[in-house]
């Protein structure tokens, strides 16, 4: 057997084992994540604890290891509802999605868009609350509309073709991240309206590395692709601001950052969702991925970096 038939096989093994699973009522969802998932990923396997609290350590300074150590369990609790409601997405209703994760500020983006005679909004997004959620917005635009997101492509290409199976359901577009660029301009050449969404919070390589900004007492390096392209189609540029309302119930309220996105002054628009980002984290903690290794970068090692790669072209 090859090894790409065995990886299909173990692609429908796994899309019948989700879909299965999701037939199942969310209570029972959120009953086996408090039974089960939570107890095995933070006692039993103590899933990228570490990791977790020297984020929440360094991003709290004020804050005692009481208080921390409560933030790290709701986090843990947080992430297990996560995964249940993603699984349950495969089978939940339009209805549901809809009253679960609720959209306010489209129809004034859309008013905007109309009145500017923009063809582009992009928004910004975090890895907050439930962001696979928020592909759910098509259904709250009209159709003159088409919404997308840009996303990375998981290393498991099953595993991949299992998130885009997912997220495309809403009516979107998921557009892989080394597309970007491509993919807008032929948008722009179609003249279809488009509002498109950057998960922008996470941790750049580093050749992709061009800017600092502050980020919860440190110097973090961030995204700066969302401000370059959207000042080449002249995009409306709004911030996705997300709470949880209760458990398995969002609110996403989009906000402007600039309708004029050429006149901002090169990275000031990434300064401002990023502050926008660490204000929203603020307010409810424990729904950031603080699993996610941000701060494995540093400036120091970026500036030795640089430095060899300026020695490596003289000397050539």
């Amino acid at each position: 057997m090859t090894v790409l038939k065995t990886m299909r096989i173990f692609y429908y093994i796994m899309f019948g084992l989700w879909y299965l699973l999701s037939l199942l009522p969310l209570r029972v969802h959120y009953f086996f994540s408090d039974v089960v998932l939570y107890p095995l990923l933070f006692h039993l396997m103590g899933y990228r604890r570490k990791v977790v609290q020297d984020n929440l350590k360094g991003s709290f300074p004020e804050k005692s290891d009481r208080e921390l150590a409560s933030i790290e369990r709701d986090f843990y609790h947080f992430l297990c509802d996560y995964m249940v409601e993603t699984v349950k997405t495969f089978t939940m209703s339009k209805q549901q999605m809809m009253r679960r994760m609720t959209f306010s500020g489209l129809d004034e983006l859309m008013v905007a868009m109309e009145r500017e005679q923009k063809q582009f909004c992009f928004v910004y997004l975090g890895h907050y609350c439930n962001w696979e959620w928020i592909a759910s917005m098509p259904y709250w635009v009209s159709a003159d509309y088409h919404c997308a997101q840009i996303y990375h492509r998981l290393r498991n290409a099953e595993m991949d073709a299992l998130f885009l199976r997912l997220r495309n359901r809403y009516g979107g577009e998921c557009i892989a991240m080394k597309e970007t660029l491509r993919r807008i301009i032929e948008i722009k050449r179609s003249g279809q309206k488009e509002i498109i969404g950057f998960i922008s919070d996470q941790a750049p390589k580093w050749n992709s590395i061009h800017h600092w900004c502050d980020f919860f007492h440190r110097e973090t390096p961030v995204f700066i692709g969302t401000e370059k392209i959207g000042k080449q189609v002249d995009a409306l540029v709004y911030f996705a601001e997300v709470k949880r309302v209760k458990r398995g119930y969002y609110r996403c309220e989009l906000k402007p950052i600039t309708h004029d996105i050429k006149q901002i002054p090169d990275f000031e628009l990434t300064d401002t969702f990023t502050h926008l980002l660490e204000q929203m984290i603020k307010e409810q903690p424990a729904y950031w991925l603080w699993s996610h290794k941000r701060w494995k970068r540093t400036k120091d090692e970026w500036i030795e970096r640089q430095k060899n790669v300026e020695g490596h072209e003289k000397a050539s």
